[in-house]
C-alpha cells in the first residue's frame, strides 16, 4: 500500500512562490504517473499537473501553465510542484496523487484515474 504525504503549503502574498513536496512510502512509485489536484470548499477537485513515470512528459491545467512546474526524483520517491507568480485564485487545498498501471499515452487529468492520494496541504495566497 502506498502512502503519500504532502508538505510545503502555507500563506504567501500574491506574486510569491511556494514549492510543494509529496513523498511516498510503503512502496516505490517510480513506475507511477503522479499528479497534483486542488480543491476549494464547495467545488470539485481540479487537475493541476501530472508527470510521467520517468519525468519525460508533463501536463498542466491551462490556469497554471507557465507558472507551475511539476517534477519528480524517483530515487527519493518524491515529487514536487513549484508554484511561481501565485494568485489569490490559486488558494486551495492541494493533493498529490498516484496512478499505478500500464504506461499511458495521454497523462490522465481526471481524479478518478488516480488511486492513491495524500491528505492535502493548504495553500493560501493573499492579495
Amino acid at each position: 500500500q502506498v502512502q503519500l504525504v504532502e508538505s510545503g503549503g502555507g500563506l504567501v502574498q500574491a506574486g510569491g512562490s511556494l514549492r510543494l513536496s509529496c513523498t511516498a512510502s510503503g512502496r516505490t512509485i517510480d513506475s507511477y504517473v503522479v499528479g497534483w489536484f486542488r480543491q476549494v470548499p464547495g467545488k470539485e477537485s481540479a487537475f493541476v499537473a501530472a508527470i510521467s513515470w520517468n519525468g519525460g512528459r508533463e501536463k498542466y491545467a491551462d490556469s497554471v501553465k507557465g507558472r507551475f512546474t511539476i517534477s519528480r526524483v524517483n530515487a527519493k520517491n518524491t515529487m514536487y510542484l513549484q508554484m511561481n507568480s501565485l494568485r489569490p485564485d490559486d488558494t486551495a487545498v492541494y493533493y498529490c496523487s498516484g496512478r499505478r498501471g500500464p504506461p499511458v499515452v495521454v497523462l490522465p487529468t481526471q481524479s478518478t484515474e488516480y488511486g492513491y492520494w495524500g491528505q492535502g496541504t493548504q495553500v493560501t495566497v493573499s492579495s
